[in-house]
């Protein structure tokens, strides 16, 4: 990796780690209006609750909020929680919908991010968590920072 590669993140959705299992990943574009870009470059965007709809053989996502720049959105009516299209080719797309017509399966956006100047949404086949899974999982990442810090004790 290079020492000044630019940050290409704009936002992570943690929580769809904590309370889903992810089975695979595919990446898609995003159909966005011009204030959402400037919004998005400024990195205000939650993902929070958002989730990925199949409908008519096509893909939306929903509940991703991007918050509007008073600067660059003072002449459109704009709508921070508006559905917005993915942008994948047909296998992909019957993919993910033979997969969420399974129990148990949904279809969660992970990450948003830069792709040259594009901007792209990471999108995963996902299976929910029980809840003594998510406790497990926090059990398992704090004994990690555990011996993390034991060990940097022990190097000293």
């Amino acid at each position: 990796m290079k020492k000044n590669a630019p940050d290409t993140t704009i936002v992570v959705n943690r929580k769809a780690t904590h309370d889903y299992y992810i089975e695979e990943g595919f990446e898609a574009g995003l159909c966005l209006q011009g204030w959402e870009v400037k919004s998005l470059r400024a990195k205000k965007a939650q993902l929070t609750d958002s989730y990925v709809l199949m409908k008519d053989g096509e893909a939306f996502l929903m509940g991703c909020h991007i918050i509007p720049l008073q600067t660059a959105s003072s002449h459109v009516v704009a709508d921070p929680n508006r559905t917005r299209k993915l942008l994948l080719n047909k296998k992909e797309l019957s993919k993910l919908f033979g997969a969420t017509q399974q129990k148990g399966y949904t279809c969660v956006c992970t990450h948003l991010y830069w792709r040259d100047h594009l901007v792209k949404c990471r999108i995963a086949l996902a299976r929910g968590k029980k809840e003594h899974d998510k406790r497990a999982s926090i059990k398992d990442r704090e004994w990690n920072i555990d011996k993390q810090r034991i060990v940097r004790q022990v190097n000293r």
